[in-house]
């Protein structure tokens, strides 16, 4: 199972990189396992808020319906429109091409409140 060491990651298997005050964010590897085959990915429309830690859309497996959790308060700026058709993507790809959404992040330091990768890998282990 793969935690790379550069991202920070949530409680709730969501993970965040972050380029300026620009944050892209998936869900983990461990995550995606967990869930299954993803079928559908429900996101917001590019320009909605988000507060951190709180549901910005929903993520549908064979398994199991979850919420996804925003790591960083801020304006979605980008969605990743491969999931519409593709949303398997996010079992082959979690931490590239199955990312979900982009955001403009308002605060950057609410980033010390996530988890780096060894926190991370402790929680799942």
């Amino acid at each position: 199972m793969k935690v790379p060491e550069e991202l920070f990651y949530t409680e709730e298997h969501e993970w965040i990189s972050v380029d300026e005050n620009i944050a892209t964010i998936g869900i983990t590897d461990y995550a995606q396992g967990e869930l299954g085959d993803v079928v559908f990915v429900e996101l917001p429309k590019p320009g909605t808020q988000v507060m951190q830690m709180e549901p910005f859309g929903t993520i549908e497996a064979v398994k199991a319906v979850s919420d996804l959790f925003a790591p960083v308060s801020g304006e979605i700026i980008e969605i990743n429109e491969v999931l519409d058709h593709n949303p398997e993507t996010v079992n082959q790809e979690p931490y590239g091409a199955g990312w979900m959404i982009k955001i403009k992040m308002s605060d950057p330091n609410e980033l010390n409140s996530l988890l780096k990768a060894d926190a991370y890998k402790d929680k799942i282990a």
